[in-house]
């Protein structure tokens, strides 16, 4: 289940078993519609 980690400065990063699936920071955009669970699903 995701759950959502508040944070500050506009930091948006989405983790799996620890590993960082998504940066908003690294990539200075938010994730297209899907993307979010496309990732997640390639690395299941």
């Amino acid at each position: 289940m995701p759950t959502l980690i508040p944070s500050s400065g506009g930091v948006f990063e989405v983790e799996l078993d620890g590993e960082l699936v998504f940066s908003k920071k690294a990539l200075d955009r938010f994730p297209e519609d899907a993307e979010i669970l496309a990732a997640i699903a390639a690395r299941r």
